[in-house]
């Protein structure tokens, strides 16, 4: 059984990490920003320390298996990046924060297992893809900053 203070680690790490790819999006003016990337994340992270403590409890009078749990949260954030996306004309756009609310919740999901560096790890390889691959398309495709999604 985890100690209060790991869980309370584990959700602000959540926290943590999901906030600083929220604010990237905020930044960028997206309809899912800040609050949104963090609350998928906590909430990620929530319900696999739920699915941790669920296991504790049965582990010797049923077999159950913590992974389903996750595997659940995966499929419902497909239904909210879903809703992130918009398509106008010839045009779609949100795909960009559709994947990243997508990887908040496995950083959640991978937070509140323990797995605390693939998290970190994640969390640094984002950030580097929303921020300076924007910039690389930029150059190599010569758009404007404008129409980024």
């Amino acid at each position: 059984m985890l100690s209060d203070a790991q869980i309370i680690f584990r959700l602000i790490l959540s926290v943590f990490l999901s906030g600083l790819i929220g604010l990237e999006r905020q930044m960028h003016k997206r309809t899912a920003g800040l609050r949104t990337h963090i609350l998928v994340s906590m909430g990620s992270c929530l319900i696999m320390l739920t699915s941790f403590y669920v296991f504790d409890i049965y582990k010797d009078k049923a077999s159950i298996d913590p992974a389903r749990i996750a595997a659940g949260v995966i499929t419902g954030i497909g239904f909210l990046g879903a809703g992130a996306i918009i398509r106008d004309r010839a045009e779609v756009k949100g795909l960009t924060t559709a994947a990243s609310l997508w990887v908040v919740a496995g950083i959640g999901l991978a937070v509140g297992c323990g797995f605390s560096k693939a998290a970190i790890y994640s969390t640094v390889l984002t950030l580097i893809i929303l921020f300076l691959l924007r910039r690389l398309e930029s150059i190599i495709f010569f758009e404007d900053k404008d129409t980024r999604r």
